[in-house]
């Protein structure tokens, strides 16, 4: 589907010369797409994304993708602190939290394969490229959420979904190892909290519901997506 442009004011330049290397998944939580679409213009709001897409496909081209868009905030992934400058930021409308997190519809996701493709072929992104927000802001942010479909993007080439050849749910208090691994995928330790912080997005994206102590699975899983990051 071709974007629909609805510039958004609230963008600047990327610093230092940065290019994307990232895409940011969100959802806008918030209870319709023209409320997030009316925000994400908002001067007053100082947020933007470079895309919104409805639960109808439909898909709004806010900020041009060689502007730095408002859409990350504090956070970092691997060596990037500055993640605003080095990612393409994407909306999905959906009211997470307000309706206890709804799934994505079809044509949104759709869109959004068709959409991610594009931006991966322009910037030569790789699939371990496209994150959640909740994984560049442990604790702070939990979009796009435990109903969103990585796997389905996985099987397309459009993010990352290694299996662990694991079934062990043994509680193991190995953190040195759990944060060797996660480092290792590009999560970081947030200010605020620890590696428990850490744990509960990286579930939250590679293992939704799991809770309780790091286990063996845990461990088996963190270490199987490593090993897909470093080969790439």
């Amino acid at each position: 589907m071709t974007p629909i442009d609805a510039p958004s004011p609230n963008h600047g330049e990327r610093r230092g010369g940065a290019r994307p290397e990232l895409v940011v998944l969100h959802y806008t939580a918030m209870m319709s797409t023209e409320a997030a679409l009316e925000r994400l213009r908002d001067p007053a709001a100082e947020v933007s994304a470079h895309y919104l897409i409805g639960e109808d496909g439909r898909i709004w081209r806010l900020v041009p993708e060689t502007a730095r868009a408002w859409h990350a905030g504090a956070g970092r992934w691997g060596r990037t602190d500055d993640v605003n400058s080095r990612s393409i930021g994407i909306e999905l409308a959906n009211p997470g939290p307000l309706l206890d997190f709804p799934p994505f519809p079809e044509p949104q996701m759709a869109a959004l394969e068709g959409l991610l493709g594009q931006i991966m072929m322009r910037w030569k992104i790789a699939p371990e490229g496209v994150i959640a927000h909740s994984d560049m802001a442990p604790g702070r942010k939990a979009d796009p959420g435990p109903k969103f479909d990585w796997r389905r993007l996985a099987r397309q080439g459009l993010a990352i979904w290694p299996e662990a050849d694991c079934t062990e749910s043994e509680a193991v208090p190995d953190w040195e190892a759990f944060r060797q691994t996660a480092a290792r995928i590009g999560y970081a330790m947030p200010e605020d909290g620890g590696w428990e912080t850490v744990l509960a997005a990286f579930r939250l994206r590679f293992m939704p519901g799991a809770k309780g102590p790091l286990t063996r699975l845990d461990l088996a899983k963190a270490a199987a997506i490593a090993a897909a990051v470093g080969k790439a």
